[in-house]
């Protein structure tokens, strides 16, 4: 007898034996002879019932997942036993010793186990469990939850272990954590990076972030950063105060969620947001769905390429409904002369926002009948004196200043000269306002 690629013979039982079982398990199933050597003589057994023990319970302890019920033992004479391996159909097996990665996946090359390659785990894996990225097995199974744990106890729902199952974070098959698990785990491997830019073709940088860690931390942190790059143009009318934000934070939080729970996680590359003084650019991993249209998205259409993931979020009021967010975001832009752009390519989308106070060519402004007024008379005489406003808006010197002086930090005017000389006049922005 000699070993072939579906023959293995081992002299007596020891550890080495699992591999040979996780090759044939992973890899067209085969037979290995215990009590016959390399050169396929019978070496019996000592105390064969005891080995024969030690055999099950390491192949039942050693493997996973559970490869017992593809293997069949059988005492033949002489004091071998034979190990008849089918090929299992929760590929790969693996040693628990060194975990699901390479040094612990097995397959047959000639009449020996060798280790995988990590592709070739990610493609059994594929092939096993279906082409669902947040379904199939992570690969990194030393996983926590804290962040996960601290996002679901500020929302006041429960998540615990005894939910592990019911979100979707674990196989309840085979007990083991799922990749929609390590998207929500702090050792989560896909991240977001946002640069922002001081020119308009976004070549200059003016700073940079990467947000790491579970996909629940990243929303919230990539959010609080884009907030500081959110200014906010401030009006005061009499005793009200009125505020413009460059975007509107509803957008801003719907255009992040959106990238997050619609990109193609089973790509390694990270979300990309770049921020300049014109817009904001969110760039995803992954295409619309075979079959939809950024028309159908606009009509409200939804088709959650992480579904499990999507669920988690509404869970935690993170989205309000399915196919409802790409409407809001165009909805919060109904008055800005600039609106939203959706550019999709097959393996990427991108969902750009205007910036609402550099919209045009000016800043947005809501008018009310003194600044109109004001507006109207610069354009028609081109300056006024501070006399000319008092009479025109017939208020005093104080409430005329204070008005000009707003819609000058508004952009809308300008101030030119100082005291007696003082002249206001009309900048090129205030034909962009809204009224």
């Amino acid at each position: 007898m000699i070993e072939t690629e579906k023959l293995e013979f081992k002299s007596i039982v020891s550890d080495d034996i699992y591999k040979g079982v996780v090759a044939f398990a992973n890899d067209g199933g085969g037979t290995i002879l215990i009590g016959v050597n390399k050169q396929g003589e019978t070496v019996p057994l000592g105390d064969i019932d005891s080995e024969y023990a030690r055999l099950t319970n390491g192949i039942r302890d050693a493997i996973a997942p559970d490869v017992t019920m593809f293997v069949k033992y059988t005492l033949e004479e002489g004091g071998i036993i034979r190990v008849e391996i089918s090929e299992g159909t929760y590929k790969p097996y693996y040693l628990v010793s060194k975990g699901l990665k390479p040094s612990g996946v097995y397959i047959r090359q000639g009449a020996t186990p060798v280790p995988v390659s990590q592709e070739q785990i990610r493609q059994m894996i594929k092939n096993a469990d279906g082409d669902l990225f947040e379904e199939t097995r992570s690969l990194e199974q030393s996983l926590t939850f804290d962040s996960c744990g601290k996002v679901f106890a500020e929302n006041n729902t429960a998540f615990g272990e005894d939910k592990y199952n019911v979100l979707g974070i674990r196989s309840a098959a085979q007990n083991q954590y799922t990749n929609l698990a390590l998207l929500l785990s702090d050792q989560c491997t896909h991240t977001i990076k946002v640069a922002v830019f001081a020119d308009g073709q976004n070549t200059v940088f003016r700073d940079r972030k990467e947000f790491a860690g579970s996909v629940l931390k990243q929303t919230e942190e990539t959010f609080d950063y884009l907030q500081l790059c959110n200014q906010n143009r401030s009006v005061i009318d009499g005793l009200v105060r009125r505020d413009f934000w460059d975007y509107p934070k509803d957008a801003l939080r719907e255009a992040l969620v959106n990238a997050i729970i619609h990109r193609d996680y089973s790509y390694s590359g990270s979300i990309i947001i770049n921020v300049n003084d014109k817009r904001i650019e969110f760039t995803s991993i992954g295409g619309l769905p075979p079959g939809l249209l950024p028309q159908d998205i606009m009509n409200g259409i939804s088709q959650p390429r992480n579904r499990l993931l999507v669920e988690i979020f509404h869970r935690l009021n993170l989205i309000e409904a399915y196919g409802t967010g790409i409407r809001r975001i165009f909805a919060q832009y109904g008055e800005c002369e600039q609106k939203p752009e959706i550019v999709v390519t097959p393996n990427s989308f991108k969902l750009v926002l205007p910036n609402m106070n550099t919209a045009g060519d000016g800043y947005r402004y809501e008018l009310n009948g003194q600044a109109k007024a004001i507006l109207d008379f610069l354009d028609q005489h081109g300056e006024a004196a501070e006399e000319d406003l008092q009479e025109l808006l017939n208020v005093k010197r104080t409430r005329a200043y204070t008005l000009a002086k707003q819609m000058a930090d508004a952009g809308l005017i300008k101030i030119i000269g100082r005291g007696v000389n003082k002249k206001y006049v009309s900048d090129n922005k205030s034909r962009f306002v809204k009224s």
